[in-house]
């Protein structure tokens, strides 16, 4: 089994920035690809990012206009998700996913989540 945490979340300004942090224990999760998802109320969870077990792929929602970086950590059960230039639509609770080498934006396909974290954005 695989535990997931997020970290980091908070309420900043339009405009700020943010940094998320995801670490992972239980099973080796080092080969897992990791991804973020975000849940606004009273909407469906939506991709945000994800990466690659060796952190050189990651894919992205294409509506960020490159406001987000996700990154591994030097540990390989840790990610981040630097997020500038925030805006009050970022606002949701943001999900920490694992899965087995997969790094799309099919949330089905993650089989390891976090109890997730609030960012607020105030305009």
């Amino acid at each position: 089994q695989v535990q997931v945490a997020e970290s980091g979340g908070g309420l900043v300004q339009a405009g700020g920035s943010l940094r998320l942090s995801c670490a992972a224990s239980g099973r080796t999760v080092g080969d897992y690809g990791m991804g973020w998802f975000r849940q606004a109320t009273g909407k469906k969870r939506e991709f945000v990012a994800a990466i690659s077990w060796d952190g050189i792929r990651t894919n992205y929602l294409p509506s960020l206009n490159g406001r987000f970086t996700i990154a591994r950590g030097n540990a390989k059960n840790t990610m981040y998700l630097q997020m500038n230039s925030l805006k009050p639509e970022d606002t949701a609770i943001y999900y920490c996913a694992c899965s087995g080498y997969y790094y799309g934006d099919d949330n089905a396909r993650y089989p390891y989540w976090g109890q997730g974290i609030q960012v607020t954005v105030s305009s």
